[in-house]
């Protein structure tokens, strides 16, 4: 008896034990388990949306999408998937680099279908549809793909879209991003990437033990990407698009303008330029290559990575800090005149062998005279130049919205030229060079751009500014009102019967600086930098025409394109120069 209930309490005991573990099987954790079920057989396959749109300030599109497909394949290994792109290889073009690509996508998320193609043709996609059968873990889906209707004319302002890097992922600010995304590569695209991102949306597939799909429609609900809202610009696009047809297939150098009063980006553009839309869905080697080797280097943003010599357009910052400390007024008359040469421990010439005779400061900022500015530029003294460069700006960036600007290069201070040349390799000689925007002076068209912006309103620099905000004005010129309207004659002088006198628009009043800057090994540069109307500054437009050979070519251009904008009617006359 004791034995048989001893036996009951053991059989008792474990039908407890089992009915518990069963309890807490079925109920307890029921959903747990049909969750585990659920993600064994389903596969979450995500919908990429589309990216914000572009605007110009117009409301005309610089970026947006079209209807794509986008080729991938759930495989449960790494060699099912190796195996299964060998036998994609048969029937469409795969390259070694695509399949290797496509491996190491796995790799960083093996729990996604591995993306075979981001941008598939419609005739790749046909092929596969007829034979999706031999291909159980084949997802083709649509997906929205960028698309740029005057590419070439806007590639260095927007940048272009690839997919996201291995070293990117490794970055804090992807690290919300999975391999096989889009993400901005350069330009708007890469500075508003945040904006311009769609949410990832997703839907689901059922797949066998082999993650083979079995079902791909009504399998649970989808979850539909977010578009983000589009970005605006100060952009205007007609001009944009006339800066590139005008310098064609050949100029090469850069535009930029900008609304003087607010720093809007009216364009920004550097040529020669390339096709951005051959970049969407993954640039073919060949292309790059070809841009990588091109003499010219169209992937280089002349605008705002190039620095250059100013030249004479800088001679208006040594007549302002020749105002500010004094020295000098628009009617004062150097020492010695202009025979075509200045002598200071050697001769320094002029750009007119003729010479300009007994001027003015103002004759000498209309005839662009070097003896002039040597001499201002020996009264001002070389660390007063330097001071007063630095506070105008010349050794910074200029804070516009794009990624990688270059800071403009100005010595800080004489100690520079100790490092660079040694105590004794240098003489101060060297200030009449810097006077006149040559030597160790490097700017971007961006900044001389801001620094005109300057000159054409009350002394207030306007930061450069593509997508609006509050405008940022910073005092640069401390002149008073009367000195500042006595600089605008001046460079109104300078359009009208100065170096720039070989382009005016009629009817309208330009304002502006030729300069021709010397560089080791080339041919000239020509640089303009300028404003309209002189008497309500519009539109401020710097350009750089390298190899242009003389400042009056690229006010050529200015006047043109300053005419495309303002709408205003063009004359032509013939006086060249510096």
């Amino acid at each position: 008896m004791r034995r048989a209930r001893v036996a009951r309490a053991l059989l008792v005991l474990v039908f407890c034990v089992l009915g518990g573990a069963f309890f807490r099987t079925q109920v307890l954790q029921n959903a747990e388990f049909v969750l585990a079920s659920e993600s064994n057989r389903l596969r979450e396959v995500p919908l990429p949306g589309a990216r914000g749109i572009i605007y110009d300030r117009n409301g005309a599109i610089i970026a947006e999408n079209l209807p794509g497909y986008s080729v991938s394949i759930l495989s449960p290994t790494t060699d099912s998937l190796r195996s299964a792109l060998r036998s994609l290889s048969r029937i469409i073009e795969i390259d070694s680099a695509q399949q290797a690509l496509a491996i190491r996508r796995y790799r960083a998320a093996p729990t996604r279908p591995a993306v075979i193609f981001n941008d598939a043709s419609f005739q790749v996609v046909s092929v596969l549809e007829e034979r999706r059968a031999e291909f159980p873990g084949l997802i083709i889906q649509s997906a929205p793909k960028r698309y740029y209707p005057d590419a070439e004319a806007v590639a260095a302002l927007v940048g272009y879209t690839g997919e996201v890097s291995e070293k990117q992922l490794e970055q804090q600010r992807y690290a919300s991003y999975k391999a096989g995304q889009q993400v901005g590569k350069g330009g708007l695209e890469l500075q508003y990437e945040e904006q311009l991102r769609a949410r990832e949306g997703s839907r689901f597939v059922e797949v066998d033990a082999k993650n083979r799909v079995v079902r791909d429609n009504g399998v649970r609900a989808e979850i539909q990407p977010d578009a983000p809202p589009p970005l605006r610009t100060n952009i205007d696009l007609d001009l944009q698009r006339y800066s590139h047809e005008y310098f064609g297939d050949s100029l090469r150098g850069a535009v930029v303008a900008l609304d003087p009063q607010t720093g809007g980006v009216l364009a920004i553009y550097s040529a020669p330029s390339y096709d951005i839309n051959r970049f969407i869905g993954g640039v073919s080697t060949s292309y790059y290559k070809e841009l990588q080797a091109h003499k010219y280097t169209p992937m280089f943003n002349r605008a705002i990575f190039g620095r250059y010599p100013p030249a004479s357009t800088w001679k208006l910052a040594t007549a302002a800090l020749g105002m500010e400390l004094g020295l000098v007024t628009m009617d004062t008359h150097m020492e010695t005149p202009c025979t075509g040469g200045y002598y200071y421990g050697r001769v320094f010439k002029c750009w007119d062998k003729r010479g300009h005779g007994d001027i003015t400061l103002a004759q000498a900022i209309a005839k662009s005279c070097d003896v002039y500015f040597y001499q201002l530029g020996l009264k001002i003294g070389l660390t007063r130049l330097l001071a007063g460069g630095v506070r105008l700006g010349f050794g910074d960036s200029t804070g516009i919205d794009m990624p990688g600007e270059k800071r403009s290069f100005w010595p800080k201070n004489t100690g520079y030229f100790d490092r660079t040349y040694g105590a004794k390799g240098w003489h101060r000689s060297v200030v009449l060079s810097l006077s006149i925007g040559q030597a160790d002076n490097a700017q971007t068209p961006v900044n001389m751009a801001r620094f005109y912006t300057a000159l054409a309103t009350d002394g207030f620099a306007a930061t450069p500014q593509i997508v609006s905000r509050t405008p940022e004005r910073k005092k640069v010129l401390n002149l008073n009102p009367e000195q500042i309207k006595s600089i605008q004659l001046a460079l109104a002088d300078v359009v009208s019967r100065g170096t720039a006198a070989g382009a005016q628009i009629q009817g309208l009043t330009i304002a502006g600086k030729t300069g021709t800057a010397q560089v080791s090994g080339q041919e000239d540069y020509a640089w303009f930098v300028g404003y309209a109307p002189a008497d309500k500054p519009k539109i401020v437009l710097a350009i750089i025409i390298e190899e242009g050979l003389h400042g009056s070519t690229a006010a050529r251009v200015a006047t043109k394109l300053m005419e495309r904008y303002l709408k205003a009617k063009l004359t032509m006359n013939t006086v060249p120069t510096d």
